[in-house]
């Protein structure tokens, strides 16, 4: 029953964050429940995020959450991880309408960047299902007893999947290396890929940072 409620809650958790994106809202007002929370639960992001490759925007994020993040490395680190799901989500939706309208060119010379869209399509999906499943892990970690066999296996799966989603982005950029540099295909797909890089790069640094904690 708890696994069904810490999924319903990616789901929901990312359902919120896609909408926000499509609104042109920032993430980071979702909620606002901090300063009637205190400065501890904000200050304790704060210093993980500075841990992170990009501490400005993981505290950006995140700071919006502290009220539900409180001072737990594991709730900080399902955040980041949700927002990385929702993120890689919308860019994968993204790519993959690149790609269909593509699919509908006369001739593949109008559309040069058909292979590296359908093979970044198909990474970022593969991306997507790999967040999603670090999401799961980290959604059971915190019932599990620190140092046990069953947080170990959840911890190790958490920073493989984490690390294996980053990995499909660079996937993604590297089959434009051969696209010609005046594709606007290319410029917008590798641009939106870095952003969410970012974010991806943050989640499994905070997601790293769990291990030291327990």
């Amino acid at each position: 029953m708890a696994r069904k409620i810490c999924l319903l809650f990616v789901l929901f958790f990312s359902f919120t964050v896609l909408h926000a994106l499509a609104a042109r809202i920032p993430v980071v007002q979702a909620s606002q429940p901090q300063a009637s929370f205190g400065e501890n639960s904000t200050e304790f992001i704060r210093a993980r995020c500075g841990a992170t490759r990009y501490p400005s925007l993981c505290y950006r994020s995140l700071a919006g959450y502290s009220f539900a993040v409180q001072q737990s490395p594991i709730q900080l680190a399902r955040f980041a991880t949700n927002l990385t799901l929702a993120r890689v989500a919308s860019l994968s939706a993204h790519v993959t309408s690149l790609r269909r309208a593509c699919g509908t060119a006369k001739s593949a010379s109008a559309c040069p960047e058909a292979g590296a869209l359908r093979d970044c399509a198909d990474s970022l999906g593969d991306a997507v299902d790999l967040a999603r499943r670090t999401a799961g892990e980290l959604c059971g970690l915190e019932a599990e007893a620190a140092g046990s066999a069953a947080a170990v296996w959840r911890m190790s799966n958490a920073q493989t999947w984490m690390s294996a989603a980053l990995t499909n982005e660079d996937t993604c950029v590297d089959g434009f290396e051969e696209v010609r540099p005046e594709s606007r295909a290319k410029a917008d797909v590798c641009r939106r890929v870095w952003l969410v890089k970012q974010y991806t790069s943050n989640a499994l640094a905070l997601v790293n940072g769990i291990v030291a904690s327990r």
